[in-house]
């Protein structure tokens, strides 16, 4: 998984990951994860719901909550944008093809 790379949003991965350590680190301190999730928001500055999104993301990474994993997510991603391309390339090769056949239809027999 790329830990490195910057995710699209205003929060760098440091923020992140520190908020989610202190969620699951502290958690047992709170009556309930969303009350540790609010305090975390609340001295790191991003909104609550946010804290918990990342706070769900790391929980599926790490195999505790089901669903798709990020590294998943991203790969399905990918793949998509490939199968995209490919459907592109396979309609322009169909029209070349479309097209170079009419030609040699119109040419006279010889």
């Amino acid at each position: 998984m790329e830990n490195q790379k910057q995710h699209r949003g205003k929060y760098p991965d440091e923020l992140r990951e520190r908020a989610v350590r202190m969620v699951l680190d502290h958690e047992d301190e709170y009556g309930s994860q969303w009350e540790a999730i609010c305090s975390v928001a609340e001295k790191l500055g991003p909104k609550a719901e946010t804290v918990r999104l990342w706070v769900r993301r790391a929980e599926t990474d790490r195999g505790v909550r089901s669903g798709p994993t990020t590294e998943q997510l991203g790969e399905l991603k990918r793949l998509k944008h490939e199968n995209a391309e490919l459907r592109r390339a396979n309609d322009i090769l169909k029209a070349a093809a479309h097209f170079f056949g009419a030609e040699l239809d119109r040419q006279p027999k010889r």
